[in-house]
């Protein structure tokens, strides 16, 4: 039976996914597979809590935080999900689908509704910011930078 949360382009993404997880020694179960599928076309990034209750919404069972938290740690190894630390909430990679490598990824986060847009950035970029990081004695934690934004609609209000 097919999961009517599924659309074609869902249901290759999961497909996509199993075969990233088992590459890397892994496993999507159902439990993981199910919090991936909360997260995939959701404009906006989601704390673990709202992960749980959405988890609830749509698959009609109980999961517990703590097992949420594991499983989107799994997937963030994967590089199926990233974790925003602004927000320190989570949301699919736009690239999930993808097999060969990208630019650095940069994450526009609405600071109002917390709708999240990935977007690339030249390596040239990111060397300079690296460079201008290293001038002031500092390196990069991550290359995984975060701005804090609004987007049209709250920016409209």
């Amino acid at each position: 039976m097919q999961d009517p949360h599924e659309s074609s382009n869902t249901k290759a993404i999961i497909e996509h996914a199993t075969t990233k997880c088992k590459q890397n020694g892994g496993q999507l179960t159902e439990k993981r597979k199910k919090i991936l599928l909360c997260l995939i076309g959701t404009p906006k990034a989601l704390s673990a809590y709202e992960v749980v209750d959405l988890y609830k919404e749509r698959f009609g069972q109980s999961m517990s935080a703590m097992s949420v938290y594991r499983i989107l740690d799994f997937l963030q190894e994967q590089g199926l999900v990233h974790r925003l630390q602004i927000a320190n909430k989570y949301i699919s990679c736009m690239h999930i689908t993808c097999a060969h490598s990208h630019e650095t990824a940069q994450f526009l986060i609405c600071s109002n509704c917390f709708k999240v847009k990935e977007v690339s950035i030249d390596s040239a970029l990111i060397n300079e910011l690296r460079q201008n990081v290293a001038d002031a004695g500092f390196v990069f934690a991550s290359e995984q930078l975060e701005v804090n934004c609004l987007c049209e609609d709250c920016k409209e209000q």
